[in-house]
C-alpha cells in the first residue's frame, strides 16, 4: 500500500465501491484501502460519502479529508490531515 506521512497528514491511495449495503472502511483491496459507501456515484454523492466514513474512521474533521486525485474514478488518492500511520494500523486490525 502506498501511503505517506507529510506534515501532519497521510496521503494514501484508496479503492471506493459505490452502493455498498453498508459503508466501511477497510481491509486492503490489493495495493490500496477499500472504503465502501452506499452512495452512488452521482453528482459527488460518493465523493462526499467517502470524505465522511474517512473523517469518521480517523477521527478527523471532514474539513481534514482531501481527495487529491482521482475523483471522478474508483480510485482516488486521498490526504487525511491529522492522520498518522498508527491510525490506519489501528483501522485495519494490525495493532
Amino acid at each position: 500500500m502506498s501511503s505517506k506521512d507529510r506534515l501532519g497528514s497521510l496521503t494514501l491511495d484508496i479503492q471506493v465501491i459505490p452502493r455498498s449495503s453498508r459503508a466501511s472502511v477497510g481491509p486492503m483491496l490489493g495495493d490500496r484501502l477499500r472504503v465502501a459507501v452506499t452512495s452512488p456515484p452521482v453528482d459527488g454523492a460518493a465523493n462526499a460519502a467517502v470524505i465522511e466514513a474517512l473523517a469518521a474512521a480517523f477521527g478527523v474533521r471532514r474539513a481534514a479529508v482531501e481527495i487529491v486525485r482521482g475523483e471522478r474514478g474508483r480510485r482516488k488518492t486521498v490526504r487525511i490531515a491529522g492522520a498518522t500511520r498508527d491510525a490506519l494500523a489501528r483501522i485495519l486490525g494490525n495493532v
